[in-house]
């Protein structure tokens, strides 16, 4: 991630530190504060103390989404009262600035059957030459366990051929998202395509020492932007290529990869509950599987059981919106 350069970058830099060494993760904190960092460098701000009156002018700047402003201004918020604390500032700057009305966001959720589309969409574009085959191979696995195991974009990618237990059929998920391990069991279908994957490996690959369970480069694995690329396309060729839209005060989510863990979990307290069970019930042993940090985490898809009726929503607001 690239350095702080305005005026406060020393400071900046000294606040990741500081939290660094409390033991938080600072990639998301980082990412907030350089966007702080860019605007003060559009600006071409000299060393100054910053007054309520620019933070006002930050907000009505930012070109994204109220939540994501409020996110900024949090982190940058609890910068400025670090410099309090340092004696740089009489008073936080940010304190009385008030964060913007945040939209209901509504995640798109693949059906089933739409799951089915897109892995079978996948499959008919792998490229038969060697040269490609393993490489295009690698993807479709790795969308396979976002769909059928509920994992988070990276977690397959950092897998490696040792965390794949044939005997148990599990994987062992190291250093996620909260620096949290879990071993989780997979189904016996996903495992057979695991077991398929790995033969295909060894015939085009004698010689292969590359760690990563799904290889892509000689020892190296896959990265987001390969995954991006092809899940983009098979999404638009089943016609699920809708763009994120506000249709009035809620905000319709397009079809990302970690929409595939959304619909995991969703689609799991869904056939629960068909099956005349609680879904409330499992969402335990969910929020174990998914690694969330805080059981909370995981009653939030308890809102989305509905997410065909939302789907059906959409569709009529925006066909609304076309005889307009």
């Amino acid at each position: 991630m690239r350095p702080f350069e305005s005026f406060l970058a020393p400071q900046l830099e000294e606040y990741c530190a500081y939290r660094q060494n409390l033991g938080y993760s600072i990639k998301t904190l980082k990412t907030h504060l350089l966007t702080f960092d860019r605007y003060l460098r559009g600006k071409k701000m000299e060393p100054t103390l910053l007054e309520p009156s620019f933070f006002l002018e930050l907000r009505a700047n930012l070109k994204v989404e109220a939540q994501s402003i409020n996110k900024i201004l949090s982190t940058t918020r609890l910068f400025f009262q670090f410099l309090v604390r340092k004696d740089h500032y009489l008073q936080n700057p940010l304190q009385d600035i008030p964060p913007l009305p945040e939209y209901a966001v509504a995640p798109f959720v693949f059906s089933p059957r739409q799951i089915e589309q897109l892995l079978s969409a996948i499959c008919k574009r792998l490229r038969k030459k060697p040269k490609y085959y393993l490489k295009d191979l690698s993807v479709y696995m790795a969308i396979l366990l976002l769909a059928r195991c509920g994992m988070r974009i990276s977690e397959p990618l950092r897998l490696l051929r040792s965390h794949y237990r044939s005997q148990e059929a599990t994987l062992y998920i190291e250093k996620t998202k909260f620096k949290k391990d879990r071993l989780i069991p997979i189904p016996f279908s996903v495992a057979a395509e695991i077991e398929n994957y790995l033969a295909v490996r060894k015939s085009l690959l004698p010689n292969d020492q590359n760690p990563h369970l799904f290889a892509y480069k000689q020892q190296g694995g896959l990265i987001t932007i390969q995954l991006y690329r092809i899940f983009r396309r098979a999404v638009k060729e089943i016609g699920l290529d809708q763009k994120r839209q506000l249709i009035a005060n809620t905000i319709f989510s397009s079809p990302t990869p970690h929409s595939l863990r959304h619909a995991f979990a969703i689609n799991t307290l869904k056939r629960i509950k068909e099956r005349g069970k609680s879904p409330k019930n499992a969402l335990a042993a969910l929020a174990t599987y998914m690694g969330h940090s805080r059981y909370t985490h995981t009653t939030k898809y308890l809102k989305f059981l509905d997410a065909e009726k939302r789907q059906q929503l959409f569709h009529f607001a925006i066909s609304q919106q076309e005889d307009k």
